[in-house]
C-alpha cells in the first residue's frame, strides 16, 4: 500500500476540517479523540479565506442554495470561519505524531503546497473541488509525496487530465477516493460500483470520501475494494461546527474503524470447502447410522438406516444404494455406516 500503513488497511482519515471552531485547544483536542479512535491519520485543509477567494458581495459570492448547510452565507465569510490558521499547523502535526497519527493537508493553491513542504508533510489530498485545477496538481505531485485525489462532480475526461498530469511528473503514488460532493450526501447517490471501475481503468488504489451519516456507506466501500475511507469527525455534532452535520463523533470513528477492517478481513478470497477453523464442525453434518439392531445377512429397509446427526457415517447421498443391501455382521442400533458393514 502506497501510503505504508503498517496497521490492518483500509486505511482510516479522520478529517478535522473547521470543526476545531477556531479554536486551538479544540483542534488538540481532535488529534487526540482522533488517536483514541483508532484511525490511522488526520487531514486539516491548509487555505485562508483570501487564498480560497475574494471580500465581495455579489450574488455569485453568495450562497442562496436553501438546501446547502451553508445557506446565506458569502464565500469569504464562510471560509474566514472554517480555515484552520497556518500558524496551528505545526502544533497539530506536532501533536499528531506524538499519539502515532499520520498528519497530512488539502492544500488549495501553490501558497498552501510551499508552506505545507516547510513542515514536510508527507502526504497530500487533492480535494473534490480542486480536481480541476491541474497547476495545483501539477505542483503537488512535483512533491514526489503520495498523492489522494476525491473524484466529486468530475468528468471521466477531467479524472483522466488529472491523473495524467500527476504522472507527467513521474509520480505514480495515487489514490482515487469515490467520492459525492453534497453535504450530507445520500446514500442512493454514492454509486459506489464506480469504486472497482476506477481501480481498472487508472490502475491505481481506489477509496472513499464519505460524506453521508453513519459508517454503513464506507463499510459497504470496503467490500467493493476500498482501501482507504476519509470522514470528516467532531467532538460532537450539538456543538455545531461547519461541518458537524455529516462529521462522526469519537465512538463512531472507532466503530468506523473497527468494522472496515472487520468488512476487510471478510473479503479473504476465492475458496471453497472447510476452512481449517470449519473441519472440527464436519462431524456435526448428518450420515448414515444404524437405528435398530441388526442380524447378520438381514436387509437394509428404511427401518433399518437414517440420516443423522453426527457426521461420522457414510454421506447420506448413499442411502438409497444401501437399501436393500445385506449387512455382513450383527449391528448395534447407532452404529455410523460404513462399506465394510455391507455385503
Amino acid at each position: 500500500m502506497i501510503l505504508n500503513n503498517n496497521k490492518a488497511v483500509p486505511f482510516v482519515i479522520a478529517e478535522m476540517s473547521g470543526n476545531h471552531n477556531q479554536s486551538l485547544d479544540r483542534a488538540l483536542e481532535i488529534v487526540e479523540a482522533v488517536a483514541k479512535s483508532g484511525a490511522h491519520a488526520l487531514k486539516l485543509q491548509t487555505y485562508t479565506a483570501d487564498t480560497m477567494t475574494i471580500r465581495c458581495e455579489k450574488p455569485h459570492f453568495f450562497i442562496s442554495d436553501e438546501s446547502s448547510l451553508w445557506k446565506q452565507e458569502y464565500l469569504y465569510d464562510l471560509y474566514q470561519k472554517a480555515y484552520t490558521p497556518w500558524e496551528w499547523h505545526e502544533p497539530i502535526f506536532k501533536k499528531a505524531k506524538e499519539l502515532g497519527l499520520i498528519a497530512f493537508s488539502t492544500p488549495f493553491d501553490l501558497t498552501a503546497v510551499d508552506f505545507l513542504e516547510e513542515l514536510d508533510c508527507p502526504i497530500y489530498k487533492i480535494a473534490s473541488f480542486e480536481n480541476v485545477d491541474l497547476r495545483l496538481i501539477r505542483r503537488v505531485a512535483e512533491t514526489g509525496k503520495p498523492i489522494i485525489m476525491s473524484t466529486g462532480m468530475a468528468t471521466l475526461a477531467e479524472l483522466d487530465e488529472a491523473v495524467r498530469t500527476i504522472r507527467a511528473t513521474g509520480n505514480d503514488q495515487i489514490v482515487l477516493l469515490k467520492c459525492t460532493s453534497t453535504y450530507p450526501a445520500d446514500p442512493a447517490d454514492s454509486n459506489l460500483r464506480t469504486i472497482p471501475h476506477l481501480k481498472e481503468l487508472f490502475g491505481c488504489e481506489v477509496g472513499l470520501s464519505d460524506h453521508t451519516l453513519g459508517i454503513g456507506v464506507a463499510v459497504a466501500a470496503v467490500a467493493l475494494g476500498a482501501t482507504v475511507i476519509e470522514k470528516h469527525f467532531t467532538l460532537s455534532r450539538a456543538e455545531g461546527g461547519v461541518d458537524a452535520a455529516f462529521s462522526l463523533e469519537p465512538h463512531e470513528m472507532k466503530l468506523l474503524v473497527e468494522e472496515t477492517q472487520r468488512a476487510y478481513q471478510a473479503l479473504g478470497r476465492v475458496h471453497y470447502g472447510p476452512t481449517e477453523a470449519e473441519k472440527k464442525s464436519l462431524v456435526y453434518r448428518r450420515s448414515l447410522y444404524f437405528v435398530k439392531d441388526m442380524a447378520a445377512g438381514e436387509v437394509i429397509t428404511p427401518e433399518c438406516i437414517r440420516s443423522i446427526r453426527p457426521g461420522y457415517g457414510l454421506p447420506p447421498k448413499y442411502y438409497e444404494v444401501l437399501l436393500g443391501k445385506r449387512v455382513n455382521q450383527a449391528i448395534e442400533r447407532g452404529t455410523a455406516v460404513a462399506w465394510e458393514h455391507i455385503g
